[in-house]
């Protein structure tokens, strides 16, 4: 079977949830089926341009595509469903998230079979307007309506899928993202800690893409409510020119650490020196950022949403999303009360049952 991968800016290494899943999803898929050929299409912007290249088993195909936040994704989907029909001769094409599943109806017109990977309800993210967000709500009943399969990321989103599509239901997987994969090589190292002057200092952390569906303006505001004798680290990207990223450079203080991107045997010596990781987000699919820290043995606090609710954590671990006070009260309390035994809750976010389960989907296709 031929399968192409559309969706994700690209691998190995590119920063975001979609981008992490795929790399540890699909070399473990390769390893199962020796018989399947992965081309996995990138955008030219995040990956070498020039020419294809491999990654562990995987071809990796970066394309062409618009710029943009309104057109980036949607283009490479277009340009990569092009590809895949004619070029790869695809059987399946894996789109990975609601904007790129826009382009579920033509891939069957193609006569390809189509999964989706729904990652979340990514209309509900800030940035988008009214229009956009109406575009993402149809890329939705695109991958619903059309997908041969759809495997959703979270159980609370599989539910609301089910009940809203019930002629669809039976097309409905939940199969959740993972933890088991932050490099332990560096675990030990103290380079990271030396560089941003964390050495014998008490730290709280957060992770993710600078954006504000992830709360850390609420982060930095309570943080600076709390009075914590210690630092704020705030690990991702943002793209400098942005809004958001500027505002909350200037809310910042001085014990406000951002990293930027790190590699994940960095991210990991971190995780296991903090004394509690924070995720403040208004908006997940199903949080990587916190499962890599239970993972790591950090103490974890998280926003109440929904998503993030469906890891069934005690109540203490949760504070109600956007609350700044009940924040900083939680920063100012005993971060030793926050931690997890974690191998009960991670048991069931191990990447390699993950692939096992996709693997079974895939069998299903070729029946």
């Amino acid at each position: 079977m031929r399968v192409c991968v559309l969706g994700l800016r690209g691998l190995p290494g590119v920063s975001g949830g979609v981008e992490t899943h795929c790399e540890q999803l699909f070399p473990r898929l390769r390893r199962r089926r020796r018989d399947d050929r992965f081309v996995v299409v990138a955008r030219q912007q995040y990956v070498d341009p020039h020419q294809p290249y491999e990654f562990e088993g995987l071809t990796i195909v970066p394309l062409q595509h618009l710029r943009g936040k309104y057109f980036e994704a949607f283009s490479s989907s277009i340009v990569g469903l092009f590809y895949a029909a004619f070029v790869a001769k695809a059987d399946v094409v894996h789109i990975h998230a609601i904007g790129p599943a826009l382009v579920a109806p033509l891939a069957r017109l193609l006569g390809l079979k189509v999964i989706v990977t729904h990652h979340g309800t990514d209309y509900s993210r800030a940035k988008w307007n009214r229009f956009a967000k109406a575009v993402l709500r149809l890329g939705e009943r695109c991958a619903v309506h059309f997908a041969n399969r759809v495997i959703v990321v979270s159980p609370s989103l599989a539910k609301r899928l089910a009940e809203s599509f019930p002629g669809r239901k039976e097309n409905i997987v939940f199969i959740p993202n993972g933890a088991n994969h932050l490099d332990p090589e560096y675990a030990d190292s103290d380079a990271i800690v030396d560089r941003f002057d964390l050495v014998d200092r008490p730290f709280v952390i957060s992770v993710g893409r600078i954006v504000p569906e992830k709360g850390f303006h609420d982060l930095v505001e309570a943080f600076k409510k709390s009075g914590w004798n210690g630092r704020l680290v705030i690990v991702g990207g943002a793209e400098e020119d942005d809004p958001y990223w500027q505002s909350l450079r200037m809310k910042a203080s001085e014990n406000v650490i951002f990293t930027g991107t790190l590699a994940r045997s960095e991210l990991a010596v971190l995780l296991r020196r903090a004394s509690l990781f924070i995720l403040p987000s208004y908006h997940e699919g199903l949080p990587i950022a916190a499962l890599e820290a239970m993972a790591a043995g950090a103490p974890v606090l998280l926003s109440a949403i929904q998503p993030n609710l469906d890891l069934e954590l005690p109540a203490s671990h949760y504070f109600p999303v956007g609350n700044t006070e009940a924040l900083a009260a939680k920063i100012t309390s005993d971060h030793r009360g926050f931690f997890l035994e974690a191998d009960k809750v991670l048991a069931n976010f191990d990447w390699n049952r993950i692939a096992d389960a996709t693997s079974q989907l895939y069998a299903s296709l070729a029946c």
